[in-house]
């Protein structure tokens, strides 16, 4: 009798859908690994572009530093051949570059005489009360823009301590506490002149309109009749006059031409009709500047930085910057 033979299991082949559960699974797999590679590479790079960036940043600051220290320099320079004028044509006023100041750092700068702006802070009296040549110049200001009158005594309330309206156009807490978001007026002298915003209803359209011709600066700064702009000598004039902003252009022409200060207090004073209007502007007004803006335009590779410095001459000549910022106002 043969013996019997083994039985042989028979190997059955994987069904077609489990092959395709493993096939799935593997693609996921794949595409998972992908993601998370794609993820750090991404990381990485970003890493990097942030470092570089802090990097550029930290530069253009260095850059602005230096670009103050030559400010400086200029402004002294042209301080010690004349302490009793600051006016256009000493050389401050030409804008310096495009510079490179090493290798791929590019620097642009440029002065402007900011007392060659109405100061909203000379608004207000240091004892509180309105000071009323600032404040009729202020509206005049306005009218010549074609903006309301009404922001004048708002301004003032803004800055004034009390907490009571000037006039009926005036506005205290009672009209900023039902504003959205509630807040209240800041009864201080301001540093930026886009306070101006927080007045109920002012606007981007006007701020910009008035920007030009407005400045923020200490109390008591007066007015440079050799760098001020037409609108702002207009509006010290008597209502109804405008002899410098009636004709475009006109103002920068005539300052080309002159040899030195134009106006002077002598040719500002014969444009006045009134002469107790005079007597009250008078002491407003100066042909010597102390608080410059320094703009200053770096382009490091491809990162573009505008940084813009306050710049402060003391009786001395030294000149420091007491104010810096990413913003022009």
């Amino acid at each position: 009798m043969k013996p019997a033979r083994p039985q042989r299991r028979r190997v059955r082949a994987a069904p077609a859908a489990q092959r395709g559960v493993a096939l799935i699974v593997a693609i996921l797999l794949v595409a998972l690994g992908t993601i998370l590679a794609a993820a750090v590479a991404y990381e990485n790079a970003m890493t990097a572009r942030r470092g570089a960036g802090t990097y550029a940043f930290d530069e253009s600051l260095l850059i602005q530093q230096g670009a103050e220290a030559l400010a400086a320099y200029g402004i002294r320079q042209f301080y010690q051949s004349d302490p009793n004028h600051v006016y256009v044509g000493q050389g401050w006023d030409k804008p310096v570059g495009p510079m490179e100041v090493v290798p791929g750092v590019m620097l642009e700068a440029s002065l402007e005489d900011m007392q060659g702006r109405l100061n909203l802070n000379n608004l207000v009296n240091k004892d509180g009360t309105p000071d009323p040549v600032y404040v009729a110049a202020f509206t005049k200001l306005l009218e010549i823009l074609g903006l309301e009158t009404k922001w004048a005594p708002m301004m003032v309330d803004w800055i004034d301590a009390d907490i009571v309206p000037q006039n009926i156009d005036g506005a205290e807490d009672s009209v900023y506490m039902g504003q959205t978001p509630p807040y209240r007026a800041a009864n201080r002298y301001i540093t930026s002149t886009t306070e101006l915003l927080a007045l109920p209803g002012f606007g981007r359209e006007r701020y910009l309109a008035l920007a030009p011709y407005i400045a923020a600066l200490p109390k008591d700064t007066r007015v440079n009749l050799c760098t001020v702009k037409d609108k702002v000598l207009d509006a010290f004039l008597p209502q109804g006059q405008t002899e410098f902003s009636s004709t475009q252009g006109q103002l920068e022409k005539n300052r080309t031409g002159s040899p030195g200060c134009f106006p002077t207090l002598d040719n500002y004073h014969a444009a006045f009709r009134d002469p107790k209007a005079w007597a009250n502007v008078q002491g407003k007004l100066g042909q010597t500047s102390a608080y410059f803006r320094l703009t200053s335009f770096i382009t490091i590779g491809g990162a573009e930085f505008n940084l813009y410095s306050l710049l402060y001459r003391d009786t001395t000549g030294t000149v420091r910057p007491i104010q810096r910022s990413f913003t022009p106002d």
